[in-house]
């Protein structure tokens, strides 16, 4: 099975995908937890990367309000 896990939407398909082929007995569980922590690892470094971009844009937002004397 080849996954994706570059975006949110990704990670979710993919969760998707482990809990059906669980439930089916077609793959193993520890396999499946395994896949299942790594998914939730890149779910939140995806996150952090959105929040630091966030943080960015309003820190160059405030400069510039700063910067003109506002």
């Amino acid at each position: 099975m080849k996954i994706k896990l570059s975006t949110p939407a990704e990670v979710r398909r993919t969760l998707s995908k482990i809990a059906n082929m669980l439930l089916n007995n077609e793959i193993d569980p520890q396999r499946a937890t395994a896949i299942t922590n790594c998914c939730n690892s890149v779910l939140n470094c995806i996150r952090i990367d959105e929040q630091q971009k966030k943080l960015a844009e309003l820190e160059k937002l405030l400069d510039e309000v700063e910067a003109n004397g506002a």
